[in-house]
């Protein structure tokens, strides 16, 4: 099978693009982190969501890392900023 030239290019093209941040959150990290913004801790969340506050703990944990970022509040601003979250 060959591929014509432009759909060559358009292939290597759209592999060069970095990919959207947050795009690897999960729907429930997502979830985390709309009530995040909605100005929730962790308890908080723990009992919206019927889950464990540890198990809320990581989910931040892993937000945090996803987004690059050093804190709540940072990823917090992200979020809003970048529309992370609906």
């Amino acid at each position: 099978m060959t591929l014509s030239q432009e759909a060559a290019q358009a292939l290597i093209h759209a592999t060069a693009q970095p990919l959207a941040l947050g795009h690897d959150l999960t729907e429930r990290e997502r979830d985390v982190l709309t009530l995040m913004v909605a100005g929730l801790n962790n308890t908080e969340i723990a009992e919206k969501l019927v889950v464990s506050p540890s198990t809320i703990k990581s989910h931040v944990s892993n937000i945090l890392a996803k987004l690059g970022v050093g804190g709540r509040t940072e990823a917090i601003v992200l979020a809003v900023r970048r529309g992370l979250i609906t």
